[in-house]
């Protein structure tokens, strides 16, 4: 286990304690850096801290770094679709209804599953069960996302994450004709506080920015790109139904009534470009609609 020691300065004091160390420890997500002052970590002063505490001059934190646990999630051989490999990054175009990393109760049949087979290595920075996962998108989207091969690649990535710097556009078929061509949701996003399965707009949640542009309406359901300039949990399901527009399909902020039968939400992830960790040169990726979402496109 490695320990660190930090002691804030005048410059330091009243910044948040998990955005003070996601910043010292740049491969090191500030989820993570979280999910270690959860684990009780942290310790400011020799005291056990929550990730919102505010720095104080002379502080004194110490941080204890788990060593990398060695990674029991099986490999299997399941059908992906890789759309780019070289040693550092792995781009997916996953399919809807798998699962991006294990979790408790679920262990197989999941993207990461398949990657440990096809890649044998993955960067082992977010631990056991989501080894080479920068960023994810839910079981029921379908698209593109980025994976790491390396602690390096993932470090780098991850940063890009954490200044917006990434391009992801997603294609939604919304309920509801939107009456603006274009728009930006800028509302903060944190778990709800009554049902811990959801997410909600919550004053002091997490900032998160949503720009969107309607690319075709019907008569009673609109499809709309969504450009991400932040990327929190569930974040176009939530502004779309902020504004009144959830998504087609969606089990959780959607209409109860659906007049479609669908596995889940009408989200796909088009496109994504980032800087290459390696080759520091501007790649993008772009995949078509799915089956499932042509086929409710060509019924409205």
């Amino acid at each position: 286990m490695d320990e660190l020691i930090f002691e804030i300065s005048s410059e330091e004091k009243d910044i948040r304690i998990d955005k003070f160390l996601s910043e010292k420890i740049t491969d090191r997500s500030r989820s993570h850096i979280q999910n270690l002052i959860d684990n009780e970590a942290v310790l400011v002063n020799n005291k056990i801290i929550k990730s919102n505490y505010k720095l104080k001059e002379n502080d004194v934190i110490i941080l204890n770094i788990p060593e990398p646990e060695i990674l029991s999630v099986e490999p299997e051989n399941l059908d992906i679709d890789i759309i780019y490999e070289d040693d550092d990054v792995v781009v997916i175009n996953k399919k809807q209804g798998m699962v991006v990393h294990p979790a408790p109760g679920n262990y197989n049949g999941t993207l990461v599953n398949a990657l440990l087979y096809h890649c044998k290595d993955l960067s082992g920075i977010n631990g056991v069960i989501r080894p080479g996962i920068v960023h994810r998108i839910d079981k029921d989207t379908s698209g593109i996302l980025v994976v790491a091969k390396n602690d390096f690649a993932h470090s780098k990535l991850t940063e890009q994450f954490k200044v917006h710097s990434i391009k992801r556009e997603y294609y939604a078929l919304t309920e509801g004709v939107f009456k603006n061509d274009n728009g930006i949701v800028d509302k903060p996003i944190a778990r709800h506080p009554q049902d811990r399965i959801k997410m909600a707009i919550v004053e002091g949640g997490r900032r998160a920015v949503t720009h969107y542009e309607v690319i075709e309406r019907f008569k009673s359901n609109t499809l709309v790109k969504c450009s991400l300039e932040t990327g929190r949990t569930h974040q176009i399901r939530v502004h779309m139904a902020y504004l009144g527009h959830p998504l087609v399909g969606d089990p959780v902020y959607g209409f109860k009534k659906q007049k479609f039968k669908l596995e889940g939400q009408m989200l796909h992830a088009k496109t994504l470009g980032f800087i290459h960790p390696t080759k520091n040169t501007y790649m993008e990726f772009t995949s078509e609609l799915p089956p499932y979402f042509l086929e409710i496109l060509n019924k409205l």
